[in-house]
């Protein structure tokens, strides 16, 4: 019978979503991919369990992560999560922050996307019986939808949590005005709105160009970053090239803007520089992205307890001197 250990919360940070009392640890594990019906459950759960054993008490799904319209569907991640909630983690759920998003396709038909209050209100009680709890800790609008009025979005959202379904509210993959329309919106319902998930890494500095973090400071939300190693560009795997087969996740695009071998040599200069701060390139990677703390927490994604350790390094480590940060500024130009 599992039993976590003792010491977990002495190893990662913990910091708040925005202005709000939510605290998540500075590094999540996300169930995006590999999570789902065809993947084999004993050792994702041995995983999800080494996560919380080592101070990962935040675990972020979709309904609309699986595996497609392929064995079994979406939803499957959201399965296989509540399959260990109900059953190892059980005696720990007031511990943990659970997270689910509405907005991608779950299911055929009108609404089985979007963001319309139907679809909102029917897609938290699917993902609550596919999780196998009662509550999530944060509910996301995964999208904006432009075919549903932004008013009838939140006011949906607003009443997930006034139902006590959700805790939280977040909204994701939203652009600069959307978000700060949202949170105009949510903040006069008095919804507790606290994070906005994006892409975001050392190669997509989007948020930052875009004004988004000024916005989200001003609104009292924080960011959450996933993909924070750009699938796997940021680590030590393609410092020798980028195979012809990579598959970029539509967000970074432009990332490869001036070639491949542009990229492979930025990602060289990087290691460097974190090998001279005693860290891989994904722990630089993931220091770097928590450098402000308006960025509560980023999200890795991984099936393998020796990566998840290696991340999980980066928050021994989380200083940069303004030399530091100026050269990095300098390398990623």
């Amino acid at each position: 019978m599992y039993q976590a250990k003792a010491d977990r919360y002495g190893q990662v940070p913990v910091r708040h979503a925005g202005n709000s009392g939510l605290v998540l640890p500075a590094i999540s594990l996300g169930l995006w991919q590999h999570f789902g019906s065809n993947d084999p459950v004993l050792p994702r759960r041995e995983l999800l369990l080494a996560a919380f054993d080592r101070g990962v008490f935040h675990f972020d799904v979709a309904n609309h992560y699986g595996n497609g319209d392929h064995g079994g569907g979406y939803g499957t991640s959201e399965a296989l999560l509540g399959q260990v909630l109900a059953s190892d983690l059980k005696p720990y759920r007031d511990e943990l922050v659970i997270a689910t998003k509405v907005g991608y396709e779950i299911h055929p038909g009108p609404f089985g996307v979007g963001t319309s209050r139907k679809a909102v209100l029917q897609g938290i009680d699917d993902s609550l019986r596919r999780l196998q709890t009662d509550y999530v800790d944060i509910y996301y609008a995964h999208r904006f939808d432009e075919q549903t009025p932004l008013a009838e979005t939140v006011q949906a959202l607003d009443t997930v949590v006034r139902q006590g379904k959700a805790l939280y509210i977040g909204i994701s993959n939203f652009a600069t005005t959307q978000a700060q329309e949202a949170l105009t919106l949510f903040h006069e319902l008095k919804t507790p709105v606290v994070l906005d998930q994006m892409s975001y890494n050392m190669l997509n500095r989007g948020v930052e160009t875009s004004g988004l973090l000024k916005t989200l400071r001003a609104g009292g939300a924080g960011v959450i970053a996933y993909g924070p190693l750009s699938e796997g560009l940021l680590s030590e795997r393609y410092l020798d090239g980028i195979p012809s087969t990579f598959k970029i996740h539509p967000t970074n695009q432009a990332t490869f803007a001036d070639g491949k071998e542009a990229v492979v040599a930025k990602l060289n200069r990087l290691n460097a520089l974190a090998k001279g701060r005693g860290q891989t390139l994904s722990q630089l990677a993931l220091a770097w992205l928590l450098r402000d703390p308006v960025v509560a927490s980023v999200i890795i994604g991984t099936t393998s307890v020796a990566h998840l350790e290696d991340n999980l390094g980066a928050v021994a480590h989380l200083d940069f001197t303004p030399d530091e940060l100026a050269e990095i500024d300098r390398l990623l130009a």
